[in-house]
């Protein structure tokens, strides 16, 4: 019988631990599934933007990026870019059966910085595999 995953509940920081190194060697990836926004600085670092397409408007771009599946939202305001989440609010980089991230090396820096950075900052969604 599959175990059924359990995304991070940003609505209860409670439920977070306090992150200490080495704690994501048996986590299951739990802040992959927790919305990722991204400036264009990370959309040209993960591939998925040409850096020429800077001088380009913004809104131009999001289009693009939504109808490839890359992006779910484009704040208009703060020229933010949410990533796409699957079904059950995993990042569209997240492997499904290893639970590591596709584009580790160049994944954006919400993702670089956390939990340094977040909604509780120092503290994560941790959950064992």
């Amino acid at each position: 019988m599959s175990q059924k995953l359990i995304s991070a509940n940003i609505d209860n920081l409670k439920t977070w631990v306090k992150y200490k190194k080495g704690l994501c060697d048996s986590c299951r990836g739990t802040c992959c599934s927790l919305p990722v926004e991204v400036k264009f600085d990370d959309l040209a670092r993960m591939g998925v933007a040409d850096p020429f397409e800077v001088d380009e408007p913004a809104k131009k771009l999001a289009k693009r990026l939504t109808k490839a599946g890359v992006i779910q939202h484009f704040n208009f305001k703060t020229e933010t870019y949410t990533l796409s989440q699957r079904s059950n609010d995993d990042c569209v980089y997240l492997d499904q059966k290893t639970r590591l991230c596709t584009i580790y090396q160049v994944r954006p820096d919400t993702c670089r910085n956390h939990p340094q950075i977040g909604p509780r900052p120092n503290h994560c969604a941790y959950q064992t595999k």
